[in-house]
């Protein structure tokens, strides 16, 4: 692979992010629940990264605070790659320091919308149908956790919600 740079999310890539999104996932993506679940909160520029290859950047990934019942947590999301990028691990490389940032700074769990057979590579599982409802249609076989800390699930349930951080 071509010199492949990771970098923490900075505000001022905020328009590339959007238009990549924009040719990824088009204009439907805004219907989706995990979607709606970010409307009024703002992703952890911190917990969030983009990949470039040269200066061009070619995929990001972003968390955002959520809660499950009383439990703080993370959403993993919108993760995204140019698709003539695609197939070369950069979405897995992605959500891989991602997730090990959020571990370093003490976070416990992250959720998703996504396919078990992609995000089991990095140790997301399907949550037990049921347990963690979001707000929002979504396939229960598609609602996946990851336990940045062993056994960080145990005794969680409730509903998804967005968590309004205190600056």
């Amino acid at each position: 692979m071509t010199d492949l740079t990771i970098l923490q999310e900075a505000a001022d890539d905020a328009q590339a992010i959007a238009r990549l999104h924009e040719r990824t996932f088009g204009p439907g993506r805004f219907a989706k629940t995990a979607y709606r679940l970010r409307e009024g909160i703002t992703h952890r520029l911190d917990l969030s990264f983009t990949a470039r290859v040269g200066t061009l950047l070619v995929g990001s990934v972003q968390l955002s605070p959520v809660r499950i019942g009383k439990t703080p947590a993370l959403l993993l999301g919108p993760l995204t790659v140019e698709p003539a990028f695609r197939e070369r691990g950069i979405g897995q490389a992605l959500m891989e320091r991602a997730m090990a940032e959020a571990r370093s700074q003490g976070h416990r769990l992250v959720v998703l919308v996504g396919d078990e057979p992609y995000y089991s590579k990095v140790g997301f599982k399907p949550v037990p149908k049921g347990r963690t409802p979001m707000p929002g249609p979504v396939d229960p076989g598609r609602l996946l956790v990851a336990e940045l800390v062993p056994g960080a699930f145990e005794g969680v349930s409730g509903a998804i919600r967005p968590h309004i951080e205190s600056a």
